[in-house]
């Protein structure tokens, strides 16, 4: 670990996390790591190539090696995936993949792989980590961890919204239960199960506005970094 600060959101699906990390990263000037996206890039990459999603060594040793790059020239935008150089952005948030990437997650020697990965992010000035166990495990160090969490119900109901923007018919009710399938999943896991730091602050965002989130956020860093502010 080096001496860069690092602020973790670890939460479900959902929750807000990507959003809001990737304002509050903006917002700092630090660099941004979405740790889900290099586990749905495994998931995809397995899909790809006809690799079961519980052949754990393969998966591991796949994921070691995986070529990709986040490439982004608007820090507010989501940055544009390229695995094996094809840009993957819109294939890597299907909820196939999301679901594949569940399972993906749950092997202990996939997540082993990708911790140095995700670790050699944290570079001056210093990092926004999104995730599940960012706070628990990948950087236990964190100067601020946050667990931002939503009912299964809000969360559906956001996951639902994003869809019809983007032209994609699927029912509510499917959403509910695929999203409570997954915090089974994540929750129950061995290694690295989906679970607030001790030290996390946690934040219910099922009423709260996205401003609302970020000022309670913004206050936070600027009472724990003064030299954010």
């Amino acid at each position: 670990m080096n001496d860069a600060p690092v602020i973790t959101v670890d939460g479900p699906s959902g929750s807000g996390k990507g959003t809001i990390s990737r304002m509050l990263a903006n917002h700092l000037g630090w660099h941004f790591l979405d740790s889900g996206a290099l586990y749905r890039l495994v998931a995809l990459d397995a899909q790809n190539h006809n690799i079961e999603l519980d052949d754990e060594q393969t998966l591991a040793e796949r994921a070691r090696r995986i070529d990709v790059k986040f490439l982004s020239e608007d820090p507010q935008r989501e940055p544009n995936i390229i695995l094996n150089n094809e840009d993957v952005t819109a294939d890597i948030r299907t909820e196939s993949c999301g679901n594949a990437a569940s399972k993906v997650a749950a092997l202990p020697a996939v997540r082993e792989a990708l911790l140095q990965r995700q670790r050699d992010f944290q570079q001056l000035p210093g990092l926004v980590a999104d995730g599940r166990d960012m706070g628990t495990t990948v950087f236990p160090n964190a100067k601020i961890k946050i667990f931002l969490t939503a009912s299964a119900e809000e969360r559906a109901k956001r996951r639902h919204k994003q869809l019809k923007e983007k032209g994609i018919d699927v029912s509510l009710s499917a959403l509910v239960k695929d999203i409570a399938e997954r915090d089974e999943r994540d929750g129950s896991r061995e290694t690295s199960p989906l679970k607030p730091a001790k030290e996390a602050v946690i934040v219910d965002t099922s009423a709260m506005s996205i401003d609302a989130v970020m000022d309670k956020l913004f206050s936070l860093v600027t009472e724990s970094l003064p030299e954010s502010s």
